[in-house]
């Protein structure tokens, strides 16, 4: 190491220069080694004020991530909280819609009974006017035959 600092300070000596293992730099490459030391030295050993931001770096991203991760468990929170009310909502819905239709599948059996009961009553009534019809017919003639003889009567008392 000693040998690379006297040959980027410029030591022109020729043993210090050719008794490093390494390839000898060009001029444009000594400007670019010293920079390479730099970046050992920054990614090896940090001073005290780069551990500093170092660490508020980290704390800043720890703070975020910590908020990011509140906000998700908020957010999954919220979420399984509308699914829940969601789900109870539709549960009560259905057994709400299943109790309607159990009630008003009991009103239309209930009125088909009705219905049918109606329907076999006036059949009923049908087939006994049938039997009425001729029993009508008599009473036409008979109310007839009793119009007739009232007219005979009432000739007979206006006789002078």
């Amino acid at each position: 190491m000693q040998s690379d600092e006297a040959g980027i300070a410029g030591d022109p000596s020729p043993e210090t220069a050719h008794t490093s293992d390494e390839p000898q730099a060009t001029p444009g490459e000594v400007s670019g080694a010293g920079s390479h030391d730099t970046e050992r030295s920054s990614s090896g050993a940090y001073t005290m004020g780069d551990q500093r931001e170092i660490m508020k770096a980290l704390e800043t991203v720890e703070r975020d991530a910590v908020a990011i991760a509140e906000s998700f468990s908020s957010l999954f929170s919220s979420l399984r909280l509308g699914l829940s009310e969601a789900t109870s909502t539709s549960i009560e819905n259905m057994e709400c819609f299943s109790e309607v239709i159990g009630r008003l599948q009991e009103s239309a059996l209930d009125a088909a009974s009705k219905g049918n009961k109606y329907i076999n009553s006036c059949l009923r009534l049908n087939e006994e006017l049938r039997g009425l019809e001729s029993l009508a017919m008599q009473l036409k003639l008979l109310r007839r035959n009793v119009d007739s003889l009232d007219l005979a009567v009432t000739r007979l008392l206006r006789l002078p």
